[in-house]
């Protein structure tokens, strides 16, 4: 049975967003790394190599078919509320923020907002990161992220994305 999609569309400046968020019984610093340190990336999403201090690193993402190894430009760090990562090159490069909204001392929502427009690149990438953070849900509770199956989630919520973005 595929799970829910939770995505939403959101639109600001003249831009819309895919947001999907996650909810976190951690300290905001313990959410922090696990989306910014390459030891615990690896775990869910891929490990990354090279000097962020630079503006640069190269993530090898370990879920994908060939493990590609992918450029992301770091826009700004504020440790540890907000992450704003480019990949790739205009028109087809990916903008993504990622907020870390403190909720109680140990309770911390992480949002993900990825910018586009297009619903059928909506019925792919809406998918793929609810993959994703699941599988950071899991390797943040003590689970295994890799019990986390693609195949649960596309094509499954495939539609719902495409829709929300037509």
């Amino acid at each position: 049975m595929a799970p829910n999609p939770t995505g939403r569309r959101h639109s600001r400046a003249d831009q819309s967003y895919l947001v999907v968020s996650r909810s976190f019984s951690s300290p905001i610093e313990e959410v922090w790394a696990s989306i910014t340190e390459s030891d615990r990336t690896a775990a869910w999403f891929g490990p990354w190599t090279g000097d962020p201090a630079s503006g640069t690193v190269h993530v090898q993402l370990n879920a994908e078919e060939g493990a590609p190894q992918e450029k992301v430009r770091i826009l700004q760090c504020d440790a540890p509320r907000q992450l704003v990562l480019e990949t790739g090159q205009d028109p087809d490069g990916w903008h993504m923020e990622l907020d870390l909204i403190q909720r109680e001392p140990t309770e911390v929502t992480l949002e993900l907002s990825h910018r586009l427009s297009d619903p059928e690149m909506a019925s792919q990438v809406g998918p793929g990161w609810e993959f994703y953070l699941d599988r950071l849900v899991a390797a943040e509770s003590g689970n295994d992220p890799l019990e986390v199956q693609f195949d649960a989630y596309y094509p499954a919520q495939a539609q719902y994305y495409r829709e929300l973005f037509l």
